[in-house]
């Protein structure tokens, strides 16, 4: 008789929420049916070698994950980098400490002098066709991604955002990177997106946008050079085509 204690529902249990993880880090990265296809090799396997007991068959698939494993590390190293990054952010207990010392209300005031004036700016350059890229920092570290442009280490400000991004200007390239309320560096260099399923009317700071969003919890905000339209890159997704109100309302949001 097989006995099924608490521990047996806590290893399920923890075995369950993997994998539930992973399938949302896959969706998110658009490779859910690489995931789908890894998931039905491994039953494949466990069903020849365990149930079947066929030992040639189960020899050669033993093989062949042993050095899947490896190829795996290769093809998903972005995606293994994001989960560590998102385990090593502890959002959750930074968002706890938030909940005991601030309400929400004083949390908005303080977002507002932070979002208006990237709001503002993204709009004014978006009427004169100037193209920007602005990541802002939330729980993952942009340290790395600040150290390949400019210190600044300014408050935000309207005018000096546009200043930057202005099409003379030797910073208006790279992007401009925003963290703990202030402008911190710019002419910085990003990760670059990989993403086939991009649609080829975007350009490379699209590209970068999203490849940002990808690689940590940052959210990036493109205004486009060609079209003049405002976007923004969150969790390796694009919402494209923003008003104010909504890059205003999206950026409120993410940013609590």
């Amino acid at each position: 008789m097989i006995e099924f204690g608490i521990k047996d529902a806590l290893d399920v249990l923890l075995v369950a929420s993997l994998l539930f993880y992973v399938y949302r880090l896959m969706k998110e990265s658009r490779s859910l049916n690489i995931f789908v296809g890894i998931m039905l090799f491994v039953l494949i396997w466990l069903f020849v070698s365990q149930v079947l007991e066929m030992r040639l068959m189960g020899s050669i698939l033993d093989k062949l994950v042993s050095v899947g494993v490896i190829a795996l590390i290769v093809i998903f190293q972005e995606d293994i980098r994001r989960f560590l990054y998102e385990i090593g952010s502890q959002k959750g207990m930074r968002r706890l400490v938030r909940f005991f010392h601030s309400s929400k209300e004083s949390q908005k005031e303080a977002n507002k002098e932070t979002i208006m004036p990237i709001v503002m700016a993204c709009m004014s350059m978006a009427k004169k066709y100037v193209g920007a890229l602005i990541v802002i920092e939330r729980g993952v570290p942009l340290k790395d991604i600040m150290d390949t442009g400019e210190e600044i280490d300014a408050k935000i400000n309207q005018r000096l955002i546009e200043n930057i991004f202005f099409k003379n200007s030797p910073l208006h390239d790279g992007a401009m990177v925003v963290s703990n309320k202030r402008i911190m560096a710019a002419g910085c260099i990003l990760p670059v997106s990989h993403n086939l399923d991009i649609p080829k009317e975007l350009g490379l700071r699209h590209r970068a946008a999203l490849g940002i969003s990808q690689s940590s919890d940052a959210i990036a905000v493109i205004v486009s050079e060609e079209t003049g339209r405002i976007s923004v890159a969150i969790k390796g997704e694009f919402k494209l085509r923003l008003s104010a109100e909504e890059l205003e309302s999206i950026l409120t949001q993410e940013m609590l």
